[in-house]
């Protein structure tokens, strides 16, 4: 599982088994330790954030400062992408 940030007490991270074929480029955020629900953003070809699920249950206010943040990092996030996996899909 590799993080790519920490942001306060949130992890942004992505599975280490994303699929075969690797789902698009996204992270996942948590509180602590990486869980299975936890929330999902998928990033564009443009450097946006689309948020597929709060699962985490992440308050309003926080997710989208969390997602801001993200979209600033969004580069940083798919050269990690394409450095752990080899290549990089996009969700739109």
């Amino acid at each position: 599982m590799p993080q790519i940030f920490r942001l306060g007490p949130y992890w942004v991270y992505f599975w280490s088994n994303e699929g075969k074929p690797a789902e698009p480029v996204h992270v996942h955020i948590s509180m602590g330790a990486p869980s299975p629900g936890a929330t999902k953003v998928w990033i564009t070809r443009a450097g946006r954030c689309y948020l597929c699920h709060n699962h985490s249950k992440i308050p309003p206010r926080t997710l989208r400062n969390m997602m801001g943040i993200i979209e600033a990092r969004s580069a940083e996030i798919v050269a990690k992408w394409i450095s752990y996996f080899g290549s990089a899909d996009y969700y739109c």
